[in-house]
């Protein structure tokens, strides 16, 4: 069986004192087993990014621009071969593999544009004889820890802009699907990185918490569940360490009824269903505004869901595949079976779909007459899972997604321009999408959402994270004539 080990410093490393399993989602064969860093491994790694960095930091702009344009090159010349791996390990399917790593090359061209991002300003004469200017500087070694739903993009996520900014890079990715990092990680190096600058170390608890506790690391990005970046931001911040953590999420579409509910309907399948729920910017709920919305638009729902081919990720029929383990596939079969107790109405049950072989596969699912207070409402599934909530106004679809937690993503359908606009204004949530169900923002903007689902001031890539990876400098400078003199006992003013 392969073990799947740490690259550090360019290295292979790792001892196998404790392993993980690594499944195939789509057959459930243990295909490999990945090595857990001990405290000291991880301190390996931060070594070797310490050592790393001040040669890194010295190297110049344009040369490391060139860098990121070899690899983008590179992850176009072998989307095919990543594609594969996020496909044996995670279970999506290669076309929503190939479109995970597409948008991890936007972060990568938004990287190679490091020279005008990392452009201070100036100011001359604020004071007579006296400029003052500021720089971007990076902040040191970065902790990056990344989820099992998109095993290459978010790594790109982090490692493109914080590397572009001078920084050096401790990545820790899900145990779950670990080697697309490993991969990651070499094509960077065959691109022209130096070893050491991005290390990946594999790990539960105990690699993230040394992260979290090592004095040298500066800066922490994490994307994953809202309790552990709760705890992760509160950990790291406690450390003095600069922190990003972004949570879980609730994503609300609202569907006015002037909008085109066939392609509400279209859109409502795509986002909820797509990589088999597993998005943090999955729709898993459906706001109908008014009853005769709501009917036409379940029905259509579930007529579209009965189309829908389920199976291995590597079938180009499969348009969904696996969930990422037999436990978390459980999880989300609870919720369907839970919900008519709780008075929902199970429209298309689709824990009653059978699949051949021990894959973890589970069916679409569809519930009808949700509200708050429900488990199915009021948790994030992570699964192929849709509720659909009525409202009889847009006040009170306003109301319900401003009352919610999570503050991830949302979009509104409707054919009137006065309702789209009003809606960008009232609405309380990071991203919004008006007729675009999934409203990621392409790479030249930043990610996040607010409330429960983001800890920390800063939104991912995009120009805010070029702001969290690096620290503004600003320096006064005087350079007096000679004969003048250099004594002056005041506070320093500049009138």
């Amino acid at each position: 069986m392969t073990t799947i080990r740490h690259h550090i410093a360019g290295q292979e490393s790792g001892s196998a004192d404790r392993t993980a399993p690594v499944f195939n989602p789509a057959t459930g064969e243990r295909a490999a087993e990945v090595v857990l860093a001990s405290t000291a491994e991880v301190d390996a790694a931060v070594a070797a990014a310490a050592a790393a960095l001040p040669t890194w930091r010295a190297t110049g702009l344009i040369r490391r621009a060139d860098v990121f344009f070899r690899l983008r090159q590179l992850l176009v010349e072998n989307q095919d071969e990543l594609a594969a791996i996020i496909t044996r390990e995670h279970g999506k399917v290669l076309s929503d593999a190939k479109g995970e790593i597409s948008r991890g090359i936007e972060n990568v061209e938004f990287a190679a544009g490091l020279v005008h991002l990392l452009k201070g300003e100036y100011s001359e004469q604020v004071s007579r004889g006296v400029d003052v200017h500021s720089v971007k500087q990076p902040v040191g070694v970065v902790g990056a820890i990344t989820p099992f739903n998109f095993p290459a993009m978010v790594p790109l996520w982090m490692a493109a802009s914080a590397i572009a900014c001078g920084n050096t890079v401790v990545l820790k990715p899900s145990e779950k699907d670990p080697s697309a990092s490993l991969f990651l990680a070499k094509l960077f190096e065959q691109a022209g990185l130096p070893a050491g600058v991005l290390n990946v170390v594999h790990g539960d608890k105990v690699a993230v918490d040394a992260i979290l506790d090592h004095p040298d690391v500066r800066a922490v990005s994490f994307v994953g569940s809202t309790p552990v970046a709760r705890s992760i931001y509160q950990r790291a911040s406690a450390n003095g360490k600069r922190v990003q953590a972004l949570g879980g999420a609730k994503n609300h579409m609202v569907v006015m009824p002037d909008a085109d509910i066939d392609g509400a309907a279209d859109a409502a399948i795509s986002a909820a269903y797509g990589s088999a729920g597993e998005r943090c910017m999955a729709v898993s709920v459906l706001v109908a505004v008014g009853d005769a919305t709501a009917d036409t638009l379940v029905a259509k729902v579930a007529e579209r869901m009965a189309a829908l081919r389920i199976g291995d990720g590597t079938d180009p029929a499969s348009e969904m595949g696996p969930l990422i383990t037999r436990e978390h596939r459980d999880k989300v079969a609870s919720y369907v079976t839970g919900a008519a107790a709780e008075g929902a109405t199970v429209v298309v049950d689709g824990t009653q779909k059978s699949f051949e072989g021990d894959g973890f596969f589970i069916g679409t699912s569809l519930l009808d007459h949700v509200r708050p207070g429900m488990k199915a409402y009021d948790e994030e599934i992570f699964g192929p899972v849709l509720s659909v909530v009525r409202v009889e106004t847009y006040d009170e679809a306003v109301a319900l997604i401003n009352a919610n937690p999570f503050a991830n993503g949302v979009a509104l359908f409707t054919r009137d321009g006065g309702t789209a606009r009003r809606f960008e204004v009232d609405i309380e949530v990071g991203m919004v999408g008006v007729n675009v169900p999934i409203p990621v923002p392409v790479g030249a903007y930043s990610f996040g959402g607010w409330r429960n689902s983001l800890f920390g001031d800063a939104h991912i890539y995009g120009p805010e994270s070029i702001n969290f990876y690096t620290r503004s400098k600003v320096i006064t400078s005087r350079w007096p004539e000679p004969s003048e003199s250099q004594i002056d006992l005041g506070f320093p003013s500049n009138h």
